[in-house]
């Protein structure tokens, strides 16, 4: 808990020397209020106050628990940017306090999962159809966030290249959809150490088309011969659904269009079926910087998907995110920096229920809730 209010602590606060509050206790009681289900700054008002003693216990509240509006007018003028290097350091203590070491040599490679994330319901008066957007950046092997941070007037490609300066890639392979294949993306993951598996789409006609042509090439030259390119082939079935993968991989073409460390393609053809009805496939093509097994490429294809099945989806339907009508300034893209610090640290905890399960417990046992900052050394 002390590592925590620390890092706080370095959050430079944006109001006026007279303000009443401090400003690192104002957001350790956000957070507090977040694991215990609070969903908008009434709800975070309505829990300091409820808990104000306890709360003077372990942070400075000499005017007593502050109001909605004060919490409002904090998120408000807060820069994202401290909020976002509070939460990079946030994410090293807690990855620290948890004992994850880094890939080891000649494991495989551990997954760093890019994607974007609107803020549906922050949107300001007038500009329904812009909501504020989010980039995630999220380890798939632990399952927690590594950084989290506001694309400034939509640009997801900016925001994506300014969070990749502050990671060590070392031992990881950073995964992204086809918005991100272009060359500063891949130079950026390749200074920092790491891989990247990029899904190519005709975003970048020239490589694409070359991908196309390689495998066509490919599947022509192994017709009517029991060999061909190798391949490596999944099939699941689960929630009323049968889906069936193909991933193979091949060299890079020599005549490919440049593109910064291109060693690889890899092609994935899908097969998905709903029940009795209709069956619908699927084919896309990635760019990769080394050239993996077509086991080790199908996997971690499969792997990117958990940053919108174990990170969106919990921000969405546990803490009601999409539908957070905090929509004023910089007030959604911080409130969005602490639900992601509230979803990893119930996630670290190693009660095996859920995190929806665990948010009620911390609201409801004192000896629970506090056994979530455990992790915090």
């Amino acid at each position: 808990m002390k590592t925590l209010i620390s890092i706080l602590r370095e959050v430079r606060d944006p109001r006026d020397m007279n303000a009443r509050h401090d400003c690192a206790a104002m957001l350790f009681v956000t957070l507090m209020a977040a694991l215990c289900g609070a969903k908008s700054c009434v709800d975070i008002a309505d829990f300091a106050a409820a808990n104000e003693a306890d709360l003077a216990g372990i942070v400075d509240l000499p005017h007593g628990a502050p109001s909605h509006d004060s919490f409002s007018r904090l998120f408000r003028l807060l820069d994202p940017l401290e909020m976002e290097r509070a939460f990079s350091a946030f994410a090293r203590a807690l990855r620290a306090g948890l004992g994850l070491a880094e890939a080891a040599p000649g494991a495989e490679p551990r997954v760093v999962a890019i994607d974007g994330k609107r803020l549906r319901g922050g949107y300001e008066r007038g500009r329904a159809h812009m909501p504020p957007l989010m980039i995630s950046v999220w380890d798939a092997q632990t399952r927690l966030s590594l950084a989290a941070r506001a694309a400034v007037g939509g640009d997801e490609v900016a925001a994506t290249l300014e969070a990749l300066k502050s990671l060590d890639l070392k031992g990881c392979v950073v995964t992204a959809d086809a918005l991100h294949c272009h060359p500063a993306m891949a130079r950026g993951v390749l200074a920092r150490g790491g891989h990247y598996l990029l899904k190519l789409k005709g975003n970048n006609g020239p490589l694409h088309a070359r991908a196309e042509k390689a495998f066509a090439d490919a599947d022509a030259k192994a017709a009517g011969k029991s060999g061909g390119a190798a391949f490596h082939e999944t099939s699941e079935t689960g929630h009323d659904r049968h889906e069936r993968r193909r991933v193979t991989v091949l060299p890079a073409p020599r005549d490919a269009p440049a593109f910064p460390g291109l060693a690889a393609l890899a092609r994935v053809e899908s097969e998905r079926r709903a029940g009795e009805g209709k069956t619908s496939r699927g084919v896309c093509y990635a760019a990769l910087s080394w050239r993996p097994e077509p086991r080790v490429a199908a996997a971690v294809v499969r792997e990117h998907w958990g940053v919108e099945n174990r990170l969106h989806w919990p921000l969405d339907v546990v803490f009601d995110e999409d539908a957070a009508r905090t929509r004023k300034n910089h007030g959604p893209q911080n409130l969005s920096i602490i639900r992601r610090m509230a979803l990893d640290m119930l996630k670290a905890h190693p009660d095996k229920r859920s995190p929806a399960r665990k948010m009620k417990l911390a609201a409801w046992s004192k000896t629970f809730f506090f056994e979530l900052f455990t992790h915090m050394r």
